[in-house]
């Protein structure tokens, strides 16, 4: 720890801090630690006091109501980020490249994922690197088959919470849709939804810079920069042999099981 007379500094991004806990809760911010989970949804939070605002969601103390739909809050600050999806607005911008935000939570989570090359959390099941130790926590869910979401209205689980809002909104109409203004087609995630826009607007913000091929998604350029790569993270558990996409182990181990198993008839 870094002192400077009663201040704290932060070692990844140089932030001053008054003490101690400040600055313990700042590095959740670039760790994306949340220890503080909600008995009643599970959501997770980096900060006691933002649990004990969320447990007013579910105490059905809503005070302040949207004006343009018939959702209600129970503080005022989610109530003004709320209405930024009615209007588009999208006041957080990210300085190293075009995208913007809604809110800076998601801001800071974009650059993270996107514009840091720091991924310290290796996954013990695979290999594959994470860039925060939430990240790999979610990872391992895929290996240990764990479903932590489940649905109030049915039997159904699941690995993620984006999955339980999506079963949630398809299945039970529990939610709101991301409407496309331009076609009209609908989306369960607000960030598909940003996708989709970019196909009509015909951007590709994220590009290669080995070959400077354009994708919509980030997601789609992580992929595709594995061509340039020797880097091969997939492990085939039956024989050893390794590649660089996952579909592509998944496609050799249902034949590589199968002959190894015939083999030994």
């Amino acid at each position: 720890m870094n002192v400077h007379g009663s201040k704290y500094k932060c070692s990844e991004c140089g932030r001053c801090s008054s003490n101690s806990y400040e600055l313990t809760v700042h590095r959740r911010s670039h760790s994306g630690e949340k220890p503080f989970e909600c008995t009643v949804c599970s959501k997770r939070f980096s900060q006691s006091g933002r649990l004990v605002r969320h447990s007013r969601i579910h105490s059905g103390d809503k005070l302040y109501k949207c004006f343009l739909c018939d959702k209600a809050f129970s503080e005022s600050g989610n109530l003004n980020t709320h209405i930024r999806f009615h209007t588009g607005d999208k006041p957080y911008k990210c300085p190293l490249c075009i995208k913007s935000f809604t809110t800076s939570s998601d801001l800071q989570t974009h650059k993270r994922r996107v514009h840091s090359n720091r991924r310290p959390y290796d996954c013990r099941y695979c290999g594959k690197l994470f860039k925060s130790s939430g990240e790999l926590k979610r990872h391992v869910r895929i290996h240990t088959g764990a479903k932590p979401y489940s649905c109030r209205h049915c039997s159904a689980s699941f690995t993620f919470d984006v999955q339980l809002k999506s079963h949630l909104l398809k299945s039970h109409n529990e939610g709101t849709w991301f409407t496309c203004h331009i076609c009209q087609k609908k989306f369960s995630r607000n960030n598909h939804l940003e996708s989709h826009l970019l196909r009509h607007e015909g951007m590709k913000p994220y590009i290669c810079s080995e070959c400077l091929m354009g994708f919509y998604r980030a997601a789609e350029l992580r992929t595709h920069v594995l061509i340039h790569s020797d880097i091969k993270r997939f492990c085939c558990a039956s024989c050893g042999r390794h590649f660089a996409y996952k579909h592509n182990v998944v496609r050799h181990f249902a034949r590589c099981s199968y002959e190894v198993g015939f083999e030994g008839v």
